[in-house]
Protein backbone atom coordinates (compact mmCIF):
# COMPACT_ATOMS: atom_id res chain seq x y z
CA UNK A 1 0.00 0.00 0.00
CA UNK A 2 1.48 3.33 -1.08
CA UNK A 3 1.70 6.45 1.06
CA UNK A 4 -1.02 8.14 -0.99
CA UNK A 5 -3.56 5.49 -0.01
CA UNK A 6 -2.18 4.69 3.45
CA UNK A 7 -2.52 8.12 5.04
CA UNK A 8 -6.25 8.67 4.31
CA UNK A 9 -7.08 5.14 5.50
CA UNK A 10 -5.09 5.61 8.70
CA UNK A 11 -6.67 8.99 9.36
CA UNK A 12 -10.12 7.48 9.00
CA UNK A 13 -9.12 4.70 11.40
CA UNK A 14 -7.72 7.25 13.83
CA UNK A 15 -11.08 9.05 13.88
CA UNK A 16 -12.87 5.73 14.45
CA UNK A 17 -10.60 4.87 17.40
CA UNK A 18 -11.23 8.35 18.84
CA UNK A 19 -14.95 7.58 18.63
CA UNK A 20 -14.57 4.21 20.39
CA UNK A 21 -12.54 5.74 23.22
CA UNK A 22 -15.18 8.45 23.61
CA UNK A 23 -17.93 5.84 23.65
CA UNK A 24 -16.15 3.88 26.37
CA UNK A 25 -15.91 6.97 28.57
CA UNK A 26 -19.54 7.86 27.84
CA UNK A 27 -20.94 4.44 28.80
CA UNK A 28 -18.82 4.21 31.95
CA UNK A 29 -19.94 7.61 33.16
CA UNK A 30 -23.59 6.78 32.46
CA UNK A 31 -23.33 4.03 35.07
CA UNK A 32 -21.42 6.20 37.54
CA UNK A 33 -23.79 9.18 37.47
CA UNK A 34 -26.81 6.91 37.94
CA UNK A 35 -25.43 5.03 40.94
CA UNK A 36 -27.69 6.89 43.44
CA UNK A 37 -30.81 6.22 41.35
CA UNK A 38 -29.97 2.57 40.76
CA UNK A 39 -29.15 1.86 44.41
CA UNK A 40 -32.46 3.41 45.43
CA UNK A 41 -34.38 1.32 42.86
CA UNK A 42 -32.71 -1.93 43.95
CA UNK A 43 -32.75 -1.23 47.69
CA UNK A 44 -28.99 -1.72 48.01
CA UNK A 45 -27.21 -0.33 51.07
CA UNK A 46 -23.96 1.61 50.88
CA UNK A 47 -22.04 -1.31 52.33
CA UNK A 48 -23.48 -3.72 49.79
CA UNK A 49 -22.86 -1.22 47.00
CA UNK A 50 -19.17 -1.17 47.90
CA UNK A 51 -19.00 -4.95 47.46
CA UNK A 52 -20.97 -4.80 44.23
CA UNK A 53 -18.66 -2.16 42.77
CA UNK A 54 -15.81 -4.55 43.49
CA UNK A 55 -17.49 -6.91 41.02
CA UNK A 56 -17.05 -4.26 38.32
CA UNK A 57 -13.33 -4.32 39.05
CA UNK A 58 -13.12 -8.11 39.13
CA UNK A 59 -15.05 -8.35 35.88
CA UNK A 60 -12.79 -5.69 34.39
CA UNK A 61 -9.62 -7.62 35.24
CA UNK A 62 -11.13 -10.84 33.87
CA UNK A 63 -12.17 -9.08 30.66
CA UNK A 64 -8.71 -7.57 30.24
CA UNK A 65 -6.92 -10.89 30.65
CA UNK A 66 -9.27 -12.66 28.25
CA UNK A 67 -9.18 -9.90 25.62
CA UNK A 68 -5.40 -9.85 25.22
CA UNK A 69 -4.88 -13.38 23.81
CA UNK A 70 -8.14 -13.16 21.84
CA UNK A 71 -7.07 -9.89 20.21
CA UNK A 72 -3.72 -11.44 19.30
CA UNK A 73 -5.50 -14.39 17.70
CA UNK A 74 -8.44 -12.71 15.95
CA UNK A 75 -7.29 -9.10 15.67
CA UNK A 76 -8.12 -6.05 17.76
CA UNK A 77 -10.86 -4.89 15.36
CA UNK A 78 -12.85 -8.08 15.96
CA UNK A 79 -12.44 -7.75 19.71
CA UNK A 80 -13.48 -4.09 19.67
CA UNK A 81 -16.65 -5.13 17.84
CA UNK A 82 -17.45 -7.87 20.36
CA UNK A 83 -16.49 -5.89 23.48
CA UNK A 84 -18.15 -2.67 22.28
CA UNK A 85 -21.40 -4.53 21.58
CA UNK A 86 -21.14 -6.32 24.93
CA UNK A 87 -20.65 -3.08 26.87
CA UNK A 88 -23.45 -1.29 24.98
CA UNK A 89 -25.85 -4.04 25.99
CA UNK A 90 -24.43 -4.48 29.49
CA UNK A 91 -25.04 -0.82 30.37
CA UNK A 92 -28.76 -1.67 30.43
CA UNK A 93 -28.24 -4.31 33.13
CA UNK A 94 -27.90 -2.06 36.20
CA UNK A 95 -30.91 0.00 35.12
CA UNK A 96 -33.17 -3.05 34.84
CA UNK A 97 -31.84 -4.79 37.98
CA UNK A 98 -34.52 -5.43 40.58
CA UNK A 99 -32.42 -6.32 43.61
CA UNK A 100 -28.90 -7.00 44.91
CA UNK A 101 -28.51 -10.33 43.10
CA UNK A 102 -29.53 -9.11 39.65
CA UNK A 103 -27.47 -5.95 40.15
CA UNK A 104 -24.44 -8.09 41.03
CA UNK A 105 -24.77 -10.08 37.82
CA UNK A 106 -25.31 -6.90 35.81
CA UNK A 107 -22.22 -5.21 37.24
CA UNK A 108 -20.04 -8.27 36.69
CA UNK A 109 -21.07 -8.36 33.04
CA UNK A 110 -20.59 -4.61 32.72
CA UNK A 111 -17.10 -4.79 34.21
CA UNK A 112 -16.11 -7.68 31.94
CA UNK A 113 -17.21 -5.83 28.81
CA UNK A 114 -15.47 -2.66 29.94
CA UNK A 115 -12.20 -4.47 30.62
CA UNK A 116 -12.29 -6.26 27.27
CA UNK A 117 -13.01 -3.03 25.41
CA UNK A 118 -10.23 -1.25 27.30
CA UNK A 119 -7.59 -3.70 26.10
CA UNK A 120 -8.93 -4.20 22.56
CA UNK A 121 -9.36 -0.50 21.77
CA UNK A 122 -5.87 0.25 23.09
CA UNK A 123 -4.47 -2.58 20.97
CA UNK A 124 -6.19 -1.03 17.94
CA UNK A 125 -4.83 2.38 18.96
CA UNK A 126 -1.28 0.98 18.98
CA UNK A 127 -1.86 -0.48 15.52
CA UNK A 128 -3.08 2.89 14.21
CA UNK A 129 -0.24 4.74 15.92
CA UNK A 130 2.34 2.48 14.22
CA UNK A 131 1.02 3.58 10.83
CA UNK A 132 0.73 7.25 11.81
CA UNK A 133 3.58 9.71 11.23
CA UNK A 134 3.65 10.90 14.86
CA UNK A 135 2.61 9.78 18.38
CA UNK A 136 -1.16 9.91 18.95
CA UNK A 137 -1.76 7.58 21.92
CA UNK A 138 -2.35 10.24 24.58
CA UNK A 139 -5.04 11.94 22.50
CA UNK A 140 -7.04 8.70 22.44
CA UNK A 141 -7.05 8.67 26.24
CA UNK A 142 -8.08 12.33 26.26
CA UNK A 143 -11.12 11.35 24.21
CA UNK A 144 -12.05 8.83 26.90
CA UNK A 145 -12.10 11.73 29.38
CA UNK A 146 -14.22 13.80 27.00
CA UNK A 147 -16.64 10.92 26.62
CA UNK A 148 -16.88 10.67 30.39
CA UNK A 149 -17.66 14.37 30.63
CA UNK A 150 -20.33 14.06 27.94
CA UNK A 151 -21.91 11.11 29.77
CA UNK A 152 -22.03 12.97 33.06
CA UNK A 153 -23.68 15.98 31.41
CA UNK A 154 -26.22 13.82 29.58
CA UNK A 155 -26.98 11.87 32.74
CA UNK A 156 -27.43 15.04 34.75
CA UNK A 157 -29.72 16.53 32.09
CA UNK A 158 -31.95 13.46 31.81
CA UNK A 159 -32.25 13.13 35.58
CA UNK A 160 -33.12 16.83 35.79
CA UNK A 161 -35.91 16.23 33.28
CA UNK A 162 -37.16 13.27 35.29
CA UNK A 163 -36.39 10.53 32.76
CA UNK A 164 -36.68 6.96 34.00
CA UNK A 165 -33.19 5.44 34.29
CA UNK A 166 -34.31 2.51 32.13
CA UNK A 167 -35.19 4.88 29.30
CA UNK A 168 -31.90 6.75 29.63
CA UNK A 169 -29.79 3.59 29.68
CA UNK A 170 -31.70 2.07 26.78
CA UNK A 171 -30.97 5.20 24.76
CA UNK A 172 -27.31 5.07 25.83
CA UNK A 173 -27.09 1.41 24.80
CA UNK A 174 -28.67 2.18 21.42
CA UNK A 175 -26.16 4.99 20.88
CA UNK A 176 -23.40 2.54 21.77
CA UNK A 177 -24.57 -0.12 19.33
CA UNK A 178 -24.93 2.43 16.52
CA UNK A 179 -21.50 3.89 17.26
CA UNK A 180 -19.87 0.45 17.24
CA UNK A 181 -21.59 -0.48 13.97
CA UNK A 182 -20.38 2.71 12.29
CA UNK A 183 -16.85 2.57 13.72
CA UNK A 184 -15.84 -1.07 13.18
CA UNK A 185 -15.60 -0.98 9.35
CA UNK A 186 -13.25 2.01 9.69
CA UNK A 187 -10.81 0.32 12.09
CA UNK A 188 -7.64 -1.31 10.79
CA UNK A 189 -7.92 -5.05 10.12
CA UNK A 190 -5.45 -7.56 11.44
CA UNK A 191 -2.30 -7.50 9.34
CA UNK A 192 -1.46 -11.08 8.43
CA UNK A 193 2.04 -10.13 7.35
CA UNK A 194 2.97 -9.15 10.90
CA UNK A 195 4.61 -12.56 11.23
CA UNK A 196 7.21 -11.41 8.68
CA UNK A 197 8.22 -8.39 10.73
CA UNK A 198 7.82 -9.68 14.26
CA UNK A 199 9.27 -12.62 16.07
CA UNK A 200 7.05 -15.55 16.88
CA UNK A 201 6.97 -16.37 20.55
CA UNK A 202 7.66 -20.02 19.74
CA UNK A 203 10.80 -19.13 17.77
CA UNK A 204 12.27 -16.89 20.45
CA UNK A 205 15.13 -18.14 22.55
CA UNK A 206 14.53 -18.68 26.26
CA UNK A 207 16.70 -15.63 26.92
CA UNK A 208 14.63 -13.45 24.58
CA UNK A 209 11.38 -14.67 26.10
CA UNK A 210 12.67 -14.02 29.60
CA UNK A 211 13.81 -10.53 28.58
CA UNK A 212 10.39 -9.71 27.08
CA UNK A 213 8.60 -11.02 30.16
CA UNK A 214 10.78 -8.96 32.47
CA UNK A 215 10.11 -5.85 30.40
CA UNK A 216 6.36 -6.46 30.53
CA UNK A 217 6.63 -6.80 34.31
CA UNK A 218 8.63 -3.56 34.54
CA UNK A 219 6.10 -1.68 32.40
CA UNK A 220 3.29 -3.09 34.53
CA UNK A 221 5.04 -1.88 37.68
CA UNK A 222 5.34 1.67 36.32
CA UNK A 223 1.69 1.57 35.20
CA UNK A 224 0.82 0.46 38.73
CA UNK A 225 2.56 3.53 40.19
CA UNK A 226 0.98 5.99 37.76
CA UNK A 227 -2.53 4.58 38.04
CA UNK A 228 -2.36 4.20 41.81
CA UNK A 229 -1.54 7.89 42.04
CA UNK A 230 -4.36 8.74 39.63
CA UNK A 231 -6.81 6.67 41.66
CA UNK A 232 -5.75 8.48 44.84
CA UNK A 233 -6.34 11.85 43.17
CA UNK A 234 -9.77 10.78 41.92
CA UNK A 235 -11.00 9.56 45.30
CA UNK A 236 -9.16 11.65 47.89
CA UNK A 237 -8.31 15.07 46.41
CA UNK A 238 -11.42 16.90 47.61
CA UNK A 239 -11.37 15.30 51.06
CA UNK A 240 -7.67 16.06 51.52
CA UNK A 241 -8.21 19.75 50.82
CA UNK A 242 -11.23 19.92 53.10
CA UNK A 243 -9.51 18.21 56.03
CA UNK A 244 -6.07 19.77 55.62
CA UNK A 245 -7.21 23.35 55.03
CA UNK A 246 -10.61 23.35 56.73
CA UNK A 247 -12.47 24.74 53.71
CA UNK A 248 -16.05 24.07 52.62
CA UNK A 249 -17.06 21.07 50.50
CA UNK A 250 -17.69 23.34 47.53
CA UNK A 251 -14.23 24.87 47.75
CA UNK A 252 -12.61 21.47 48.31
CA UNK A 253 -14.22 20.18 45.11
CA UNK A 254 -11.98 22.60 43.19
CA UNK A 255 -9.08 20.24 43.87
CA UNK A 256 -10.52 17.44 41.76
CA UNK A 257 -11.62 20.01 39.18
CA UNK A 258 -8.05 21.30 38.90
CA UNK A 259 -6.65 17.78 38.64
CA UNK A 260 -9.12 16.47 36.04
CA UNK A 261 -8.96 19.62 33.89
CA UNK A 262 -5.18 19.64 33.61
CA UNK A 263 -5.06 15.87 33.06
CA UNK A 264 -7.47 16.10 30.11
CA UNK A 265 -5.65 19.10 28.64
CA UNK A 266 -2.31 17.38 29.21
CA UNK A 267 -3.40 14.31 27.27
CA UNK A 268 -4.25 16.47 24.27
CA UNK A 269 -0.73 17.94 24.29
CA UNK A 270 1.39 14.96 25.46
CA UNK A 271 1.65 13.48 21.97
CA UNK A 272 3.37 16.58 20.63
CA UNK A 273 5.79 16.49 23.55
CA UNK A 274 6.45 12.81 22.83
CA UNK A 275 7.05 13.52 19.14
CA UNK A 276 9.63 16.17 19.97
CA UNK A 277 11.38 14.79 23.04
CA UNK A 278 10.52 11.08 23.04
CA UNK A 279 8.43 8.68 25.07
CA UNK A 280 10.95 8.43 27.92
CA UNK A 281 10.92 12.19 28.49
CA UNK A 282 7.12 12.24 28.76
CA UNK A 283 7.16 9.53 31.43
CA UNK A 284 10.22 10.76 33.34
CA UNK A 285 9.51 14.48 33.45
CA UNK A 286 5.79 13.89 33.81
CA UNK A 287 6.50 11.80 36.91
CA UNK A 288 8.85 14.49 38.22
CA UNK A 289 6.17 17.14 37.69
CA UNK A 290 3.62 14.91 39.45
CA UNK A 291 6.04 14.51 42.36
CA UNK A 292 6.47 18.29 42.59
CA UNK A 293 2.69 18.62 42.67
CA UNK A 294 2.41 16.09 45.50
CA UNK A 295 5.18 17.81 47.46
CA UNK A 296 3.29 21.08 47.14
CA UNK A 297 0.04 19.43 48.27
CA UNK A 298 1.68 17.84 51.30
CA UNK A 299 3.56 20.95 52.40
CA UNK A 300 1.15 23.78 51.57
CA UNK A 301 -1.09 25.36 54.19
CA UNK A 302 -2.83 27.72 51.74
CA UNK A 303 -5.56 27.01 49.20
CA UNK A 304 -4.03 28.44 46.03
CA UNK A 305 -0.70 26.56 46.24
CA UNK A 306 -2.60 23.39 47.14
CA UNK A 307 -4.84 23.69 44.09
CA UNK A 308 -1.74 24.39 42.02
CA UNK A 309 -0.28 21.16 43.37
CA UNK A 310 -3.31 19.15 42.26
CA UNK A 311 -3.16 20.86 38.85
CA UNK A 312 0.53 19.96 38.48
CA UNK A 313 -0.27 16.39 39.47
CA UNK A 314 -2.85 16.19 36.67
CA UNK A 315 -0.43 17.52 34.07
CA UNK A 316 2.32 15.22 35.27
CA UNK A 317 0.21 12.06 35.14
CA UNK A 318 -1.52 12.94 31.86
CA UNK A 319 0.90 11.48 29.34
CA UNK A 320 2.53 8.69 31.30
CA UNK A 321 -0.01 5.87 31.10
CA UNK A 322 -0.66 6.21 27.33
CA UNK A 323 3.10 6.06 26.69
CA UNK A 324 3.45 2.98 28.91
CA UNK A 325 0.62 1.21 27.06
CA UNK A 326 2.14 2.21 23.73
CA UNK A 327 5.48 0.75 24.82
CA UNK A 328 3.77 -2.49 25.91
CA UNK A 329 2.11 -2.82 22.51
CA UNK A 330 5.39 -2.31 20.64
CA UNK A 331 7.70 -4.87 22.23
CA UNK A 332 8.24 -6.63 18.91
CA UNK A 333 6.45 -9.88 19.77
CA UNK A 334 3.32 -11.42 18.26
CA UNK A 335 1.61 -11.25 21.65
CA UNK A 336 1.28 -7.45 21.72
CA UNK A 337 -2.31 -7.42 23.00
CA UNK A 338 -1.51 -10.07 25.61
CA UNK A 339 1.45 -7.98 26.79
CA UNK A 340 -0.83 -4.96 27.01
CA UNK A 341 -3.45 -6.91 28.95
CA UNK A 342 -0.87 -7.83 31.58
CA UNK A 343 0.29 -4.24 31.91
CA UNK A 344 -3.34 -3.12 32.05
CA UNK A 345 -4.19 -5.69 34.69
CA UNK A 346 -1.50 -4.66 37.17
CA UNK A 347 -2.01 -0.99 36.42
CA UNK A 348 -5.75 -1.30 36.99
CA UNK A 349 -5.04 -3.11 40.24
CA UNK A 350 -3.04 -0.06 41.33
CA UNK A 351 -5.91 2.23 40.38
CA UNK A 352 -8.26 0.16 42.56
CA UNK A 353 -5.90 -0.57 45.45
CA UNK A 354 -4.42 2.90 45.76
CA UNK A 355 -7.42 4.66 47.31
CA UNK A 356 -7.91 1.80 49.76
CA UNK A 357 -4.24 1.82 50.79
CA UNK A 358 -4.32 5.57 51.32
CA UNK A 359 -7.41 5.19 53.47
CA UNK A 360 -5.61 2.70 55.70
CA UNK A 361 -2.53 4.91 55.96
CA UNK A 362 -4.71 7.94 56.72
CA UNK A 363 -6.17 6.08 59.69
CA UNK A 364 -2.64 5.71 61.08
CA UNK A 365 -1.63 9.34 60.60
CA UNK A 366 -3.46 11.79 58.35
CA UNK A 367 -4.68 11.90 54.78
CA UNK A 368 -2.08 14.49 53.83
CA UNK A 369 0.76 12.45 55.35
CA UNK A 370 -0.51 9.35 53.55
CA UNK A 371 0.16 11.06 50.21
CA UNK A 372 3.87 10.50 50.82
CA UNK A 373 3.28 6.91 49.69
CA UNK A 374 2.20 7.77 46.09
CA UNK A 375 4.91 10.46 46.10
CA UNK A 376 7.55 7.79 46.73
CA UNK A 377 6.06 5.53 44.05
CA UNK A 378 5.95 8.23 41.40
CA UNK A 379 9.60 9.10 42.07
CA UNK A 380 10.48 5.43 41.47
CA UNK A 381 8.56 5.67 38.19
CA UNK A 382 10.61 8.71 37.20
CA UNK A 383 13.83 6.84 37.91
CA UNK A 384 12.61 3.83 35.89
CA UNK A 385 11.32 5.74 32.85
CA UNK A 386 13.99 4.32 30.53
CA UNK A 387 12.00 1.07 30.36
CA UNK A 388 9.45 2.72 28.00
CA UNK A 389 12.14 3.44 25.38
CA UNK A 390 11.42 1.84 21.98
CA UNK A 391 12.79 -1.67 21.56
CA UNK A 392 16.06 -1.76 19.66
Amino acid sequence: MGASTLVPRVRISRAAVFTVFGLNGFLCSMWVVHIPVITQRTGVSKGTLGLLILLVALGGIAGMQAAGPLADRFGSRTLVAVAGTWLSLAVLGPAFATGPLTLAVALLLFGTGNGALDVSMNAQAVQVERAYPRPIMSAFHAMFSCGGLAGSLVGAATMHRGWDVRVTMTAAGAIGLLTVALSIPRLLPRVESDSDTTTSTEDESPKARRSASLRVLALAAIAFGFLLTEGVANDWSALQVREHLGVSDATAALAFGAFSTTMTAGRFTADRVSARFGRVAVVRWGAVLAAVGLMLIVSSIWLVPTLLGWALLGIGLAGGVPQIFSAAGNLGTRSAATDMSRVFGLGYLGFLAGPSAIGRLADLSSLTAALIFPLALILVCAASARIVAPSS
